[in-house]
């Protein structure tokens, strides 16, 4: 496939220079479900070995007529039709929807009501629909959402392809009182830091039947959010959880009164039923409100234990004394040891710095290699956990040892990563501009930063870059882990002496079960570029992609499939297209010296350029 041929298959301009809901409308007319295949749908039905009833949960307290009618009609137009509505209505609304639900039930559809009482909360409500339920896998419809037609038919699917799964959730948009749909939120699969930090799963979750009754269903005490509390204890009995990449169900944005102390009262029930989940979990820490109305479990840090912190440097004294000194005046932990690893230092100002230091500097005086360089590093150190750290970055946060320990220290983390952001004066972005929020494979080729030169104090892509979440990888310009881990996985790859060491060893990790976790609380100035440039080398690329192209291609779990994969601010990609071609034809670039001479703009993150 040529170079000029691919990219006349994508619209790469369109999601430049449109507005996230602009570029949502191309997404649905390029993704719309029509006759044809609605029609192909329902016949593979007939080939499903498993064609299970769903039953549909819905609580009705305060919603209009109107609303409640779309909800229904959208599940009557399901493409799947093994499926039954459970509706529970509240006291004060048994008059007002009444009729509604009599009148559907004339209609010959599987409509079952219960009626809880006078004095029920939502709870109570929640769990006399949840006894009316036949089907052995439960779904959550609420009056004010719309199902796309195809909802119920994916979740099948599913089960149909993984009879294991527990927990089915899906993509979600918004609909105005126009009818119009905005807001995609495109999630990422299963990522149980993020779900910490917010109720990202949202309202389509289907559940097995055997798992609610497990956990006792709904609980009183957790007003406005029950199903969040619900799902926290719903993912402690299993990880057999599935995410359904496409937007099969719609918000409706209907304009409510009392809407700030409603949201005061729903945050405060989150943040208690987060407080109920540390507690079941023996986990001992904090629930706090965090950055863009979400919420951060800081854990507690066990002891005090030594932390080394590896800074390899080369001349550019000026650089490694800024970082230096910003540890020693800005931190708030005490108890870490700096080992400065010095690769081959000419310049006699640095010289100088270095024999008067009061840190441990060692003389490496090999050609460069980063991953020896720290692996050496590290063979010399005294703490238990290791934070990598460029010589070229500069703390923000007095705490950002604290807030990368407190992930190091808990035994199913691999990695943890910090938010990076330009500086003052940087040549590429203005200051407070994100350089690197986590690792997204198969961006760009082979990864990219998450989030890079967009705004921090944007809401960007739903505030992913101010939570604490999992990635498939971090940058080890600041990157902290426990040293027995980087001791028993061998450390860093030395075959790969400049690019992509870092992504080695987190996808490592992860092939052993362990999460990789970034933390926007560990804030650090990250000066890219100023000691060695842009180092991309051809073999590194080629190593990479021999070792782990399968794990690349398959696609980032926290990343969405309908994001795009020629830049870095997760927009949308308004065509649909081939991954794996994509990922070819960077191969194909890093493999040729023509093509990287003829398009050097790619080295500095110019993809564009390369598919035009």
């Amino acid at each position: 496939m040529s170079i000029q041929g691919y990219g006349a298959n994508l619209e790469s301009g369109d999601s430049k220079i449109l507005k996230i809901d602009e570029q949502y409308q191309i997404w649905l007319r390029n993704s719309q479900l029509t006759g044809e295949i609605a029609r192909k749908m329902r016949e593979g039905i007939a080939g499903f070995r498993y064609t299970p009833n769903i039953s549909l949960l819905m609580p009705i307290c305060d919603t209009g007529r109107e609303w409640v009618e779309k909800a229904i009609d959208s599940l009557i137009q399901q493409v799947y039709p093994n499926w039954e509505l459970c509706v529970a209505v509240g006291e004060s609304e048994t008059k007002h929807v009444g009729k509604i639900l009599e009148e559907y039930q004339t209609k010959n559809i599987p409509l079952k009501v219960a009626n809880p009482g006078v004095s029920a909360d939502i709870a109570a409500v929640l769990n006399a629909g949840l006894s009316l339920t036949t089907g052995e896998f439960i779904g959550f419809l609420y009056p004010d959402d719309e199902l796309s037609p195809n909802a119920i038919y994916e979740v099948v699917e599913v089960l149909n392809k993984d009879s294991r799964a527990d927990l089915i959730y899906t993509d979600e948009d918004q609909k105005d009182l126009n009818g119009r749909r905005v807001e995609p939120f495109f999630k990422p699969d299963w990522s149980p830091d993020l779900f910490l930090s917010m109720n990202y799963l949202g309202r389509l979750n289907v559940v097995r039947k055997s798992l609610l009754s497990e956990v006792g269903g709904f609980r009183s005490g957790f007003g406005g959010s029950e199903e969040y509390d619900l799902l926290l204890r719903v993912t402690e009995k299993t990880n057999k959880i599935v995410h359904i990449a496409k937007p099969l169900y719609s918000r409706r944005r209907i304009p409510r009164s009392g809407v700030p102390e409603k949201e005061a009262y729903n945050r405060e029930s989150a943040r208690k039923a987060l407080q109920h989940a540390l507690k079941r979990r023996q986990v001992k820490g904090q629930v706090l409100d965090g950055y863009g109305g979400h919420y951060r479990v800081k854990y507690d840090i066990s002891g005090r234990p030594l932390i080394t912190i590896i800074v390899p440097t080369r001349d550019r004294v000026s650089l490694l004394k800024r970082c230096i000194e910003s540890i020693e005046s800005k931190t708030t932990y005490e108890n870490y040891e700096i080992i400065v690893v010095d690769n081959n230092s000419t310049d006699r100002d640095t010289l100088r710095y270095l024999d008067r230091s009061k840190h441990r500097v060692l003389r490496f005086d090999e050609s460069y290699n980063f991953s020896r360089i720290n692996n050496f590093a590290v063979r010399n150190a005294k703490g238990e956990h290791l934070l990598f750290l460029n010589n070229d970055t500069e703390v923000i946060e007095p705490a950002w040892l604290e807030a990368m320990l407190e992930h190091s220290q808990r035994p199913e983390v691999g990695v943890v990563g910090a938010l990076l952001l330009y500086p003052r004066n940087h040549p590429t972005s203005r200051e407070g501009t994100i350089q690197h929020a986590g690792i997204v494979l198969g961006i760009c080729g082979v990864s990219g930063h998450a989030f890079r030169n967009l705004p921090m104090i944007d809401v960007n892509y739903f505030d992913l870059h101010r939570v604490i979440r999992n990635c498939s990888a971090v940058t080890f310009a600041c990157a902290m882990m426990r040293r027995n881990l980087f001791e028993q996985l061998g450390g860093l790859d030395e075959s790969l002496p400049v690019s992509y060491n870092d992504i080695d060893l987190c996808l490592r990790i992860r092939e052993r079960g362990y999460l990789i976790v970034s933390t926007s609380y560990a804030v650090l100035y990250h000066h890219e570029l100023a000691t060695r440039g842009r180092l991309h080398p051809p073999e590194d690329e080629t190593t990479i992609i021999n070792r782990w192209g399968d794990i690349i291609l398959r696609g980032d779990p926290y990343y969405n499939v309908n994001l795009t994969f020629l830049r870095e601010d997760l927009s949308l990609a308004p065509k649909s297209f081939d991954v794996k071609a994509l990922s070819s034809l960077f191969e194909l670039y890093y493999s040729r010296p023509d093509l990287q001479q003829a398009y050097p703009e790619v080295m500095e993150g110019n993809y564009e350029r390369l598919i035009e």
